[in-house]
């Protein structure tokens, strides 16, 4: 990496024993895509159960020279994320998926266009980041801001026809590339 890891602590205190794992599994991203200019990693606790323990969520975004990946394990299915180590581990799980996949994409062992799909934006949440494509079956698709190309995401309206990305991990479908 270009730009040193940036390791972040939202609602919990700093622990060496965590920021040597994410040091660790970040280390290894390298191995995945051979042009990582920096990764900067979120890690927030949220404090609402009473009954339970804390659930934390983790963020991780990889700059690369045409594209920031972004990561995001949130508890939003349902999965709440008890042990800190289990959500990094899951977290960087993904990061490996998403860096293999754009690294396939880049060498030309993944034709694109193959894989794109067309879908109307069904709901826009800018103040989240994000907003949701409904596909032509009626399923929908989550996406992130920092997935859309082009005239970019604040761009985008309810109802506007897109294409897209698809692919499907632990949290289910979103959209790694969504062209206006």
């Amino acid at each position: 990496m270009q730009i040193p890891l940036q390791i972040t602590f939202h609602g919990i205190p700093h622990s060496d024993a965590v920021e040597a794992k994410i040091r660790e599994k970040a280390g290894k991203l390298d191995r995945f895509h051979s042009h990582i200019m920096g990764c900067r990693v979120a890690v927030e606790a949220e404090h609402h159960r009473h009954h339970q323990g804390n659930q934390y969520h983790i963020r991780i975004d990889i700059t690369t020279p045409r594209k920031e990946l972004v990561i995001s394990r949130e508890h939003h299915d349902k999965k709440a994320y008890e042990d800190i180590y289990v959500a990094i581990r899951d977290a960087f799980n993904a990061a490996t998926r998403q860096l293999e996949d754009y690294a396939r994409i880049q060498q030309g062992k993944v034709k694109t266009h193959d894989l794109q799909s067309t879908g109307t934006v069904s709901r826009m949440l800018p103040e989240k980041d994000h907003g949701f494509i409904e596909a032509e079956d009626g399923h929908e698709i989550y996406f992130h801001r920092n997935s859309v190309t082009g005239s970019g995401f604040d761009a985008l309206q309810v109802g506007d026809e897109i294409r897209y990305v698809e692919e499907t991990d632990d949290l289910g479908p979103q959209a790694s590339i969504v062209y206006p």
